[in-house]
């Protein structure tokens, strides 16, 4: 028995894996990229049986597709949306550039699933799937679709999660002085939940822009077909296909009002990834604070001990290393680097089509993804669960003879600046020092260089 069916398209026959959904078009794009054998995220093809069958509904709606057609190819569409033929989307992401081939793979799919569930129906890909749109529209669609789909129920989520840790340690740790740090060397004493605060409001921070950046992306160009201008879609048709893909999602989806602009840029999602570029900046350095935190334990920092999840090293037994914070600097990099790709993807949008669009979707939703799973585990494995090594933050405050500028405005900064030298050469307390150095007695030097209180700011 025959392996493979003969399917047919425009350009003739070819052969097809017998058991396989899809058909001639998308057979021609497996066997003309074999590149990378690395598909569209899911994430992307479930937003792509979206925009199917809310286009399904749009034509249902405006008398273009009888009833009965439109609710089969809206139940195929549901199979690709919920995931139950991943299989037969094989096209490479390194693809047309328009993304047509990944476009008639949906067609092909649901037009085969139409035949095998509705006894006498036939849907043809192109003029019942397809009706009413084209790749340049319905590829640039499903991109924001499913961008700010997985912004708002992964990402965000993710962030709103991580800053609720951050918020609630901070407050944990607001009365634990340590030593501050600029370029790297002694400054004047803050709080770890002073720290910690910071970090939280880089996230809030980071939730407002993305949030802003989705408020730009929802507007849709479906219903511009070809170049934008709408040839071959009823007027109403991107209108119709926004409010299917709203009451289908719970997320405001509109219809843009320039549909030559999201078909011949993808300025919007260049956005994102811009805003995402900023949420990995912030992570990394982030992380690498906690990683100089954690450093030692006994010849780095060591002013905390991060959650031990495995063994550091294969040779030297006992060694612990800060995993997760290392995990999140390399998702960082990638997002980083993704954000080039996109950038670069971004600009070659020749006159009215832009030509990168495949690579644009799977990266922007690679960044999402990647940066969802790591907030989550920078909160939960690394923040939230820190233990404070507190000798270890008082004795470096102890030591530290930067404390001496709080008593500028009482010596002196040249007399401040001599004793905080004689401090560093002979290796002790600043305290110490100045009761020998000037006139002030030790319970004023005390009050005046209380670490906790000189986090407050003001004049000593």
């Amino acid at each position: 028995m025959s392996d493979v069916r003969i399917e047919r398209d425009s350009m003739g026959e070819l052969e097809v894996p017998k058991e396989a959904l899809w058909g001639a078009q998308t057979q021609r794009a497996v066997n003309n990229f074999p590149v990378s054998g690395q598909a569209m995220p899911r994430a992307f093809i479930g937003a792509l049986g979206l925009v199917k069958k809310a286009c399904a509904e749009a034509n249902v709606a405006l008398d273009l597709l009888e009833p009965e057609l439109g609710q089969a190819i809206g139940r195929a569409a549901d199979q690709v949306i919920e995931g139950k033929v991943d299989e037969h989307f094989p096209v490479d992401v390194y693809q047309t550039g328009s993304g047509t081939s990944s476009n008639m793979n949906a067609n092909e799919v649901i037009s085969h699933l139409v035949g095998l569930d509705s006894a006498g129906l036939k849907a043809h890909p192109n003029d019942h799937v397809n009706m009413s749109q084209s790749s340049n529209d319905v590829i640039p669609t499903t991109i924001q679709v499913s961008a700010c789909l997985s912004t708002a129920e992964s990402l965000l989520p993710a962030l709103k999660h991580l800053h609720a840790v951050l918020v609630k340690r901070s407050a944990e740790l607001d009365s634990v002085a340590k030593t501050g740090r600029t370029h790297l060397m002694d400054a004047m004493p803050v709080t770890l939940g002073q720290e910690l605060a910071t970090w939280a409001s880089q996230i809030e921070s980071a939730i407002a822009r993305l949030t802003t950046a989705l408020d730009r992306l929802r507007f849709l160009p479906q219903g511009g077909t070809a170049v934008g201008t709408g040839i071959n879609a009823p007027e109403a048709f991107g209108e119709e296909v926004a409010k299917a893909l709203a009451k289908a999602t719970g997320f405001e989806f509109a219809s843009a009002v320039n549909k030559f602009e999201g078909i011949s840029s993808v300025d919007g999602v260049v956005e994102l990834s811009g805003q995402l570029k900023t949420l990995a900046v912030s992570l990394m350095k982030i992380s690498n604070d906690l990683r100089w935190m954690n450093s030692g334990p006994l010849a780095g920092l060591g002013e905390i001990e991060l959650k031990p999840l495995q063994p550091g090293s294969s040779i030297m037994p006992g060694k612990v290393n800060p995993v997760i914070p290392e995990a999140v600097c390399m998702v960082a990099a990638r997002v980083i680097g993704n954000d080039s790709t996109i950038t670069v993807a971004g600009q070659s949008g020749n006159f009215q089509l832009n030509v990168m669009l495949p690579v644009v979707g799977a990266t922007i939703l690679e960044s999402i993804h990647i940066l969802s799973q790591s907030v989550r585990l920078l909160a939960d494995q690394a923040i939230a669960e820190f233990n404070v090594r507190h000798e270890s933050l008082n004795d470096a405050l102890a030591r530290n003879p930067i404390l001496v500028t709080a008593l500028n405005r009482v010596i002196g900064y040249e007399l401040g600046a001599a004793c905080a030298k004689k401090a560093y050469q002979e290796g002790r307390p600043i305290i110490d020092v100045a009761e020998e150095m000037t006139d002030l007695s030790r319970e004023e030097l005390k009050t005046l260089l209380d670490p906790l209180k000189l986090t407050k700011g003001g004049i000593a």
